[in-house]
């Protein structure tokens, strides 16, 4: 067990649930604990986790996998359950699942008598790299993912690494993708890492998969401690999203597929408005290509996904923010991109 903490973040990585129970025990007595948490995840590792909880009363909510459980429907859902199992400001909610989990349940807390404790569990690699660390919560409303939501930090994230080796392919591959944004906003060299050691990476080997759960979790951790509320540094973790967020909507795709897919577009933009080299570029597509990334979309309106752009909440005066690699593991937030050339790439990507 490792700890990485700062003012605003406190992360554990372990490879089991053993030591959640001492970790928890350390924010005082909790009159009641409710594990929210989606099903696919409960019926594989749920019994796992609530086994290393000796709380004297643990209720259970279980919603449906996928993007569609972040509703105001299941989010009221939820509070009407907490009212009715007597959950009180001196109780604590625990998020056991993905990044749909996490953003669900942090929100839930952040709102229910105005906020009480929450604890991120994160299962999937995308989670556990990125969303379950930050305290940022969100629910969806139509195609505007995440419009609503929250600053809110939990207690702590507690990272179990070989929950990993219970993904699908699918879904473990799809988290690489926010494994990879690491190495361009922050950490060159850690391209190199995920390319050399793609087969064991794929493998799952445990101490493969501590390595890169660990470096992405000390990275994001850094950003958000210099820039909690997302005022400026932190808004280059959105690398690939605003390219995305349309895509993963309208395409009905995983978030994982729809980031690697908004690099791609990023990395085409930045490489025609001069800002990177053609090699970087090639180095950016092989590493995708040892991960089985798919780099274009299709199914999609390319104006229809300009339109979710544009209303991306990150954005300001009127201005599509977009964060763009400029240089080896550096990347800017520029807003002086023509609609017409976000368009342009836009096409360029579908069906390519």
């Amino acid at each position: 067990m490792e700890k990485i903490d700062n003012k605003v973040c406190n992360i554990i990585i372990d490879n089991s649930y053993k030591n959640f129970e001492e970790n928890l025990k350390k924010q005082g007595n909790y009159d009641l604990v409710l594990i929210i948490s989606d099903s696919n995840v409960y019926n594989s590792q749920g019994h796992e986790f609530i086994k290393h909880i000796n709380a004297r009363i643990v209720y259970e909510y279980i919603v449906s996998p996928g993007e569609d459980s972040k509703s105001l429907d299941t989010y009221e859902k939820i509070i009407e359950y907490c009212v009715r199992i007597n959950l009180s400001r001196k109780s604590v909610i625990i998020a056991l699942g993905g990044g749909v989990v996490g953003d669900l349940a942090g929100y839930v807390a952040s709102t229910y008598m105005r906020g009480i404790d929450v604890i991120q569990v994160p299962t999937s690699l995308l989670a556990q790299v990125d969303s379950s660390i930050g305290g940022k919560t969100g629910i969806n409303i139509g195609n505007f993912k995440n419009i609503v939501g929250t600053f809110y930090q939990p207690k702590f994230t507690y990272i179990n690494v070989d929950s990993l080796k219970t993904l699908s392919e699918d879904e473990f591959l799809s988290g690489m993708s926010e494994v990879i944004k690491y190495s361009i906003i922050y950490d060159y060299e850690f391209i190199d890492y995920l390319i050399e050691n793609s087969e064991s990476i794929i493998n799952r080997e445990s101490d493969k998969l501590y390595y890169i759960v660990k470096k992405c979790a000390s990275i994001k951790a850094k950003v958000v401690e210099a820039d909690e509320k997302e005022g400026g540094f932190r808004k280059i973790l959105n690398f690939g999203h605003t390219f995305g967020h349309g895509v993963e909507k309208l395409c009905h795709i995983s978030h994982g597929e729809a980031v690697s897919i908004g690099m791609n577009m990023a990395f085409k933009m930045a490489l025609r408005e001069g800002f990177i080299k053609e090699e970087y570029c090639n180095k950016f597509l092989e590493v995708c290509e040892k991960y089985s990334l798919p780099m274009n979309f299709e199914n999609a309106d390319e104006e229809e996904v300009l339109n979710i752009m544009k209303s991306d909440k990150k954005n300001s005066f009127s201005k599509i923010n977009l964060v763009l690699p400029v240089g080896l593991g550096e990347v800017e937030v520029i807003n002086t991109i023509s609609e017409e050339k976000i368009l342009d790439i836009i096409k360029e990507s579908k069906n390519a």
